[in-house]
């Protein structure tokens, strides 16, 4: 998604139209209509308007604003017979080093704009991405341009979509307590901001699966958190250990980086006392796991944190409950939580807490103290 937004601001600065395309798990130029995921059957193309509104989706820009609307995929193929093809990788060699985002960005929107097409394609046979994980991954190369960034409409305008908000509602029982306060607090209400935080909502972000093996990778390359989890001004944060990097990594620097990247379930209980115990932990009550960890682990993860301390709601992913079209969005049900909470502890280095640390650090209501990490 973080791709995607900032795709959708570099156009929105070259003064042209979006053009938007359905979430794919598959890349080939005919993808069937699914995909296997962990063994399963699962929808290979989702509408982007079932998780995402706003200007990026196709949604109005602000009243005065005169940038294009973008547009589907489907009405672009039908209005460019002739497009201009730009190669990534030949606009990236002329940048050349390490650039930043803001480097990225200015470089692809003097080549938009020296183009007199009205019709320009990035090719995706392209080795680099406009925006790579090389940029997304360091916060040196990233936050330049968050200034300007978080102030366009591409954010400011952000929208979860009614499908998400539908099921947050569903299930807002699950991790708050009824009250005529909490109400006026969690409900997404019919004007601009349905985005305000939750007080006394906790949520953690519990990555299980294919972590065990990316965190002993991340170990091997001595990665650092995630640019959009490594705001200088976050209290978190994470210096790769001697012993990591180069291809290797040992035994003791591997166990660093679990504890941050992959806790047990004793890490979790001791870092959320330590942060409930923090100034910025006062007054949480509830918690909600993200997570996609098996029922059986998780289960015993509830078990624990209800020893650990007095709380009125434990909830998890595995809790919620979904229709069949809610059921293949769910990670964005669960970053619309993360999103609302007091306080977030998330993975610094997934780009799933990374892209719900940008959307709580683009609002004035959130404190940086409250996004915390493992």
């Amino acid at each position: 998604m973080q791709e995607l937004l900032l795709d959708s601001f570099l156009v929105y600065k070259s003064g042209r139209a979006h053009v938007f395309d359905q979430y794919t798990w598959n890349v080939e130029l005919d993808p069937p209509p699914y995909s296997e995921y962990n063994g399963k059957l699962i929808p290979a193309r989702i509408p982007l308007r079932a998780l995402i509104v706003g200007p990026t989706a196709g949604g109005p820009f602000p009243p005065g604003d005169p940038s294009p609307r973008s547009v589907g995929v489907e009405y672009y193929q039908s209005v460019c017979s002739k497009s201009t093809i730009l190669n990534a990788d030949v606009v990236y060699a002329e940048i050349g080093g390490d650039p930043t985002a803001s480097q990225i960005l200015n470089k692809w929107v003097d080549t938009f704009n020296r183009i007199e097409n009205r019709c320009i394609e990035v090719s995706r046979f392209s080795n680099f991405q406009i925006f790579n994980y090389w940029t997304f991954g360091a916060a040196e190369r990233l936050l330049d341009i968050w200034p300007e960034y978080k102030e366009s409409p591409i954010i400011q305008q952000f929208r979860w979509s009614p499908l998400v908000h539908a099921a947050f509602v569903k299930n807002y029982h699950l991790f708050t307590v009824h009250s005529s306060l909490g109400t006026f607090f969690s409900f997404p209400k019919p004007g601009p901001d349905p985005y305000q935080p939750i007080p006394g909502l906790l949520v953690l972000h519990v990555r299980r699966g294919d972590f065990i093996d990316h965190c002993q990778h991340l170990g091997k390359w001595a990665s650092r958190f995630n640019g959009f989890n490594a705001f200088p001004e976050f209290m978190d944060k994470f210096d790769p250990p001697p012993g990591s990097g180069d291809g290797q990594v040992n035994s003791t620097a591997l166990e660093i980086y679990n504890k941050h990247c992959f806790p047990s379930i004793e890490q979790i209980v001791a870092r959320v006392q330590e942060i409930r115990n923090s100034p910025s932990g006062k007054w949480l009550k509830n918690i909600y796991v993200m997570t996609n960890g098996p029922r059986r682990w998780v289960s015993t993860l509830k078990t624990s944190l209800g020893k650990s301390g007095h709380w009125d709601k434990i909830a998890t992913s595995r809790d919620l409950v979904l229709t069949p079209e809610q059921k293949y969005i769910g990670q964005a049900i669960d970053m619309l939580i993360g999103q609302r909470a007091q306080v977030l502890i998330g993975n610094g280095f997934s780009s799933m807490t990374a892209n719900i640390v940008m959307l709580r650090m683009a609002r004035k209501d959130f404190s940086p103290d409250n996004n915390r990490f493992w």
